[in-house]
């Protein structure tokens, strides 16, 4: 205080002497902090808290996640299509003929000779042997099939091997592309419950985010209003600590004008003492809180920052409590659906199953293409053709596999459910408490108003008492103990108000933003 009237004295001599322009412009700059205070209202915070926070940004992404896989469960009612090619190559062709076949084609020529000759020799000696034809007549006839039998055996081996040669597939390298479309029919429900689930998937993505956007505002409230309460015990601190100051001053004179006696003194200066001690200790709890706002913000934790609600007296005041609705909370409270979400996907998970070991139907369509051709005898180029069928797929035995996982599957949707009811009853026990936490809070708040008046008036008593010399310094002390602790419970009552009424609208599902 004195180091302010000091400035004040120098700045009105200053401008008294008529000084220049810029020596007050350079004693403005140095009263002035050297880094300005950033001024916050609950709703800035929130504000940033809510783009700041990784989490969110993370529940953001979830919902991103979910969206697309909604999207992509729309797909499966669509028809599918798909494109195959390949190359193989075999170290065996395919052989239509086997060896003994190939080997008889192959003397195709010698077999027919052999059996030409044989028969014009039984012919010609028959003929012989009638006197049909003379010898010298059948000697002339069998030159002649000696001479023809090199040709027509010739000729037939040649047309033998031609005959193998056209049965050969030469499928030792074989190429191979199709296009195949496939629309589903009838699955066993399974295409149905798994867009349910992607449906179910993407409300319980969106009743998490709104849940995590509840959180991160209720703890940025909660450290908003602990700075705030902090901030003014730091003022109570310091009122306090002057109080003791001043009570220790005049102690001190009247010991050297010999109508205190030093304990007097000393019992004041060991206030003193405790005082500076719980001024020290708030200051470091409120620079704590003020970190813990900054990090919940995304603000660097060793800004400067002040808040718009610090100079309130009553911030009870700034708003009502919200009343108390066990119906409303089971209806808005984010949990709650999250686990609503939960039991129907695990309904639809049943159904899942259960699909699986029913029949299922599928419409196909395409076009194959080979090389070697299967249609015209093996041939060496690409060929073709279309296809249109029917899939069908009827489970018929599976050890009852089928009903041990369907009751799997059901078994968990009763713990889901059993989860759902115990924390409806857990909401409403909240809801219950949290009202009556408000009521008691003020309650709280008007006594510790009462009380607060009458510590001032007891204060005032007492250092009109003191000054009279009918109060000695222990009754001051003591009334002053009682002044600082009726502020204090004034500032905790009166934020706890604040406090009960923002977790009230938490339980109750309110939006608190």
């Amino acid at each position: 205080m004195k180091h302010g009237m000091l400035n004040n004295n120098l700045v009105a001599r200053l401008v008294g002497g008529r000084c220049r322009c810029g020596v007050l412009l350079l004693l403005v700059a140095a009263v002035l902090p050297a880094k300005a205070q950033q001024v916050l209202s609950l709703d800035s915070c929130r504000a940033m808290a809510l783009r700041n926070n990784k989490q969110l940004n993370i529940a953001k992404l979830k919902q991103d996640v979910a969206r697309d896989t909604r999207k992509a469960a729309r797909t499966k009612y669509l028809p599918h299509v798909d494109v195959l090619g390949g190359y193989e190559f075999m170290s065996r062709e395919i052989s239509i003929l086997n060896d003994e076949q190939k080997g008889a084609l192959g003397g195709l020529g010698t077999t027919a000779a052999g059996n030409i000759g044989n028969t014009m020799s039984s012919v010609i000696s028959e003929l012989v042997g009638q006197g049909v034809i003379t010898q010298q007549t059948a000697n002339s006839l069998g030159n002649i099939a000696n001479k023809l039998s090199p040709s027509i055996e010739q000729a037939g081996n040649a047309m033998g091997k031609t005959i193998s040669d056209a049965f050969r597939t030469d499928t030792r390298n074989i190429f191979t592309a199709s296009v195949m479309v496939t629309q589903p029919i009838y699955m066993g429900g399974s295409i149905v419950a798994a867009n349910k689930i992607a449906d179910l998937s993407e409300q319980l993505a969106a009743n998490d985010m709104a849940s995590r956007t509840q959180n991160v505002v209720y703890d940025v409230d909660n450290a908003y209003w602990t700075v705030v309460s902090l901030k003014h015990k730091q003022r109570l601190a310091e009122s306090y600590l002057e109080l003791v100051k001043r009570l220790s001053g005049d102690v001190h004179k009247m010991i050297r004008e010999g109508v205190a006696t030093r304990a007097d003194g000393l019992k004041v200066d060991v206030k003193v003492n405790e005082a500076e001690m719980q001024l020290m200790q708030v200051d470091n709890g409120l620079s704590l809180a003020k970190m813990l706002l900054c990090q919940l913000c995304g603000l660097p934790i060793s800004g400067d920052i002040v808040l718009a609600d610090e100079d309130k007296d009553d911030v009870s005041s700034v708003e009502t409590a919200a009343a108390a609705d066990v119906s409303a909370a089971l209806e808005n409270r984010h949990e709650l659906k999250m686990l609503e979400n939960t039991v129907d996907i695990s309904r639809q998970a049943t159904r899942l199953v259960r699909a699986a070991y029913l029949p299922q139907v599928a419409l196909t369509g395409g076009y194959l293409v080979t090389n070697p051709s299967l249609y015209n005898g093996f041939e060496k180029k690409f060929s073709g053709v279309w296809n249109i069928g029917v899939i069908v797929r009827i489970p018929v035995w599976n050890w009852f596999e089928s009903t041990y996982k369907i009751r799997a599957s059901k078994t968990a949707t009763s713990m889901a459910m059993l989860e759902l009811d115990d924390a409806r009853e857990k909401v409403e026990l909240q809801v219950n408490q949290s009202s009556f936490k408000v009521d008691e809070a003020n309650k709280r708040l008007a006594m510790a108003k009462k009380n607060t008046e009458q510590a001032d008036e007891n204060l005032r008593c007492a250092n009109l008492g003191f000054k009279e010399g009918v109060m000695d310094v222990t009754d001051v002390m003591a009334a002053q103990t009682a002044w600082l602790q009726a502020r204090s419970q004034k500032i905790d009552a009166d934020i706890d108000v604040k406090l009960t009424q923002i977790n009230l609208k938490k339980v109750l599902g309110e939006t608190l933003y």
